[in-house]
């Protein structure tokens, strides 16, 4: 069992940052590939980021609609995956959640293990 916690959610004007974090503990979560998901109300769970097993940067996947602006990154020795948010729009408010899967994917369906969610509204 992997449990997650997301921090680092609120609310922010367009063209702001934020930077969320995933805190992972019991089973070794650097055993896993990690990755970000949004939910907006009314809509499917969509892909964010993902990043390998290895930590600082890794291989990384990135939705086209994130790709220059968002950045994963994780760090192993304290069990932390991040997602640095810059230039946010509207449209990136959402419900953001993290999970641990055992491949890097962008398939929610692949992955074992989910965080409860952290909320980012941007206002324009």
């Amino acid at each position: 069992q992997v449990l997650l916690v997301e921090f680092g959610g609120g609310l922010v004007q367009a063209g702001g940052s934020l930077r969320l974090s995933c805190a992972a503990s019991g089973r070794t979560s650097s055993n896993y590939a990690m990755g970000w998901f949004r939910q907006a109300p009314g809509k499917e769970r969509e892909f964010v980021a993902a990043i390998t097993k290895r930590s600082g940067t890794g291989t990384t996947l990135y939705a086209d609609s994130v790709k220059g602006r968002f950045t994963i990154s994780r760090n192993n020795a304290n069990n932390t995956v991040y997602l640095q948010m810059n230039s946010l729009r509207p449209e990136d408010t959402a419900v953001y959640y993290c999970g641990a899967s055992e491949l890097l994917t962008r398939f929610a369906s692949r992955y074992d293990y989910w965080g409860q969610g952290t909320q980012v509204t941007v206002s324009s």
